[in-house]
């Protein structure tokens, strides 16, 4: 189904572009990393809060909304450079079940935190108990299944 699109991929002269020097996937990929690092902060920061670690001094919301910025500025730049570190190897992508492992648990963490772990972050956090610590310690993990498994395709595909 997805198949015309990786083949049209693999074809483009942007494509080709990215090939054409070894070191332009090289950056592609450390750009990538240093932008999973500020994402990963900005997610981070307020999962720990909401399992009532780190930043106990300020109420969650506040902690959420000045995280939010570093949050969302690393998910465009994971999406900035992720398009076009797909762009070097679509083929092989498309036929690598890690990856499509990858694509359907970024799909439930981005649903989980856009929903759940949205609400969580504006809820009264003496109502949350327990739910606080099971929604951040399911957020880390959703993001973690996407993230292990990105750095297993190079390795196992």
């Amino acid at each position: 189904m997805l198949l015309p699109l990786f083949q049209w991929l693999e074809k483009l002269a942007f494509t080709g572009f990215l090939r054409s020097v070894d070191w332009y996937g090289a950056m592609i990929n450390v750009a990538h990393l240093l932008a999973l690092v500020v994402f990963f902060g900005g997610l981070l920061i307020v999962d720990l809060r909401l399992m009532g670690r780190g930043l106990t001094n300020q109420p969650l919301a506040q902690v959420a909304r000045e995280a939010r910025p570093w949050l969302f500025g690393g998910f465009l730049a994971l999406l900035v450079t992720g398009i076009p570190q797909l762009m070097l190897q679509p083929i092989k992508e498309y036929y690598s079940d890690i990856f499509w492992i990858k694509m359907y648990i970024l799909a439930a963490a981005i649903i989980f935190t856009l929903t759940v772990r949205q609400m969580a972050t504006q809820a009264d956090e003496g109502r949350l108990g327990i739910w606080g610590t099971i929604i951040g310690l399911v957020s880390m993990a959703l993001w973690a299944g996407v993230a292990i498994p990105a750095r297993l395709i190079g390795l196992l595909s």
